[in-house]
């Protein structure tokens, strides 16, 4: 677990470096303007950022995730629907870096290529997890995997159309993000309509113990599995 002055550091560093990207995009030049306009030498931000631009912008994804949590714990979604409730976690992860849209698109082609996917993969599955978490979910078994994934999908494909969005306030963009959620919901009332029903109950029997036995994984400070529990200085 890194320190909090550490934490900070790299924090100023990742908003020094939104000045240039859009110039120099996710780049060893902008970590060294970045590090520059900080005052930091090149041998700390090395230490800090290992893969140098990867790292920069896994860091810059990471603090949305930090802000999206703290904006749902502070949130009353009360008298929101579940569905709905869903739908504003996505909607304030893009509304967190709405300033920095050029960032997030060099991000985006940074990690389509082939030796940075695999970043690029899980940092969406960190994301759709800090919903999930934000939203309190205590799913725990199948449906913990589940429930990321489809939400990763549903955030894939609506950060692309965002990016891409220009209407007034991305009203474009939320009105694809409704009709995602309800394809979404579709597919879960079509598995709860199977699952009630009785010429079809006792063929799914089987399978559905089987997957209640399956459980997420342990929630430890490692950032190597999905739905690690992030260090109280980086929330």
């Amino acid at each position: 677990m890194e320190s909090q002055a550490t934490t900070e550091l790299k924090a100023r560093i990742v908003t020094a470096a939104l000045d240039h990207v859009p110039f120099d995009g996710w780049s060893d030049a902008t970590l060294c303007s970045a590090l520059s306009d900080c005052d930091v030498d090149t041998e700390t931000g090395r230490a800090l950022f290992p893969r140098g631009a990867v790292d920069l912008a896994l860091a810059f994804h990471r603090q949305g995730d930090a802000d999206l949590l703290r904006a749902l714990r502070n949130a009353d979604l009360s008298e929101m629907r579940y569905r709905d409730r869903v739908a504003y976690g996505v909607r304030l992860r893009l509304e967190a870096v709405a300033d920095h849209k050029e960032a997030v698109r060099r991000g985006t082609t940074l990690f389509a290529l082939p030796i940075h996917a695999a970043d690029g993969a899980k940092a969406v599955w960190e994301t759709a997890d800090s919903i999930w978490e934000g939203l309190g979910d205590r799913a725990n078994d199948f449906n913990w995997y589940s429930k990321r994934a489809t939400l990763a999908g549903v955030y894939s494909a609506t950060m692309l159309y965002w990016l891409g969005d220009q209407s007034p306030d991305h009203a474009a963009t939320w009105a694809f993000l409704d009709r995602r959620i309800d394809d979404v919901m579709q597919i879960e009332k079509l598995k709860k309509s199977v699952n009630e029903n009785p010429a079809l109950k006792p063929l799914m029997a089987g399978p559905n113990w089987l997957l209640g036995k399956i459980r997420p994984p342990a929630r430890v400070a490692r950032i190597d599995l999905p739905g690690y529990i992030r260090p109280k200085d980086q929330q």
